[in-house]
């Protein structure tokens, strides 16, 4: 009786992943824009709207008080109108979300430098010295790290393999880095959405404020005509240009600070990809 090759479901089943997802919470990505935008309006209100700041406070105002005559700089930014509150909210945000994706991305790329990890564990691969390439994952700790891990523990079980010939190990091997790296990325992309989002839309909130201020500075000029509306013609143009402030100010950090983490997640990935065909070469060079 002829000698029958292994199936594609004997292979598939040997090459089942041993990698985990992780466990991540997305808290903060609903929870922060919401506490951004009320403290937003708490430090208008309450801060840049300051009944001390202004020489004709409006002290039954509410939500939204009318004050008259502010005493600086700082509290004529609360002239901005309503507006104001939502782009100090959205650049909370973007604070927040840098610090956040700071944290994650400058874990994720680990110990060291990602070119030298990828060329040690050449080395120890080229010596076929499996374990010794295991221990510069554990010592790298990052997203690159977790990825060439998992590929080197099938790497480590296809060496011993006769059930598969040399294309099924390497697919096997392929399989694992790609399981691999479908959990480590999702984490590096997470919540740079806001920042993209509030890079276009902190200038379009800036727009609508500025607008609003317009038509506020017209309609008084209007209405009253003369000397009599050049306050609230004022009060308008003011209101126009602190969103139109804030606004560009708010896009032009979002859009820094995203460009930067994409920067570095693109190094990430780069390494990431790198691993994967290491590993593949390494194997098809070595273990014919």
């Amino acid at each position: 009786m002829a000698e029958t090759k292994p199936t594609a479901s004997a292979s598939a089943a040997k090459a089942s992943t041993s990698v985990q997802p992780k466990r991540d919470s997305n808290i903060i990505s609903w929870l922060a824009p919401v506490v951004c935008l009320v403290v937003g309006y708490i430090i208008w209100r309450f801060i840049l709207g300051n009944n001390e700041g202004f020489t004709k406070p409006d002290l039954e105002g509410g939500f939204w008080p009318d004050h008259k005559g502010p005493k600086g700089v700082w509290y004529r930014m609360y002239d901005g109108g309503i507006i104001v509150p939502v782009l100090i909210g959205m650049f909370l945000m973007v604070v927040v979300f840098s610090i956040e994706r700071f944290l994650t991305v400058t874990k994720s790329t680990g110990k060291g430098y990602i070119s030298d990890f990828v060329r040690k564990v050449q080395y120890h691969l080229a010596n076929k010295n499996v374990d010794a390439a295991l221990a510069e994952c554990d010592k790298q700790r990052g997203s690159v790290g977790n990825v060439m891990k998992a590929g080197l523990r099938r790497y480590k079980e296809m060496i011993t393999n006769g059930e598969l010939n040399t294309e099924q190990k390497l697919a096997a091997i392929q399989k694992e880095v790609e399981e691999a790296t479908a959990l480590e990325l999702p984490m590096l992309q997470k919540n740079l959405v806001f920042l993209s989002t509030i890079t276009s839309a902190g200038t379009l909130v800036a727009l609508l404020g500025t607008v609003m201020g317009m038509i506020r500075a017209f309609a008084a000029l209007g209405e009253e005509g003369g000397a009599g509306a050049a306050s609230e013609l004022a009060v308008g143009i003011a209101e126009a240009l602190y969103n139109t402030a804030l606004g560009i100010a708010t896009s032009a950090f979002a859009l820094i600070m995203y460009n930067i983490f994409t920067t570095k997640i693109d190094g990430i990935t780069n390494g990431i990809d790198e691993s994967g065909f290491t590993l593949t070469q390494s194997f098809a060079s070595l273990y014919k």
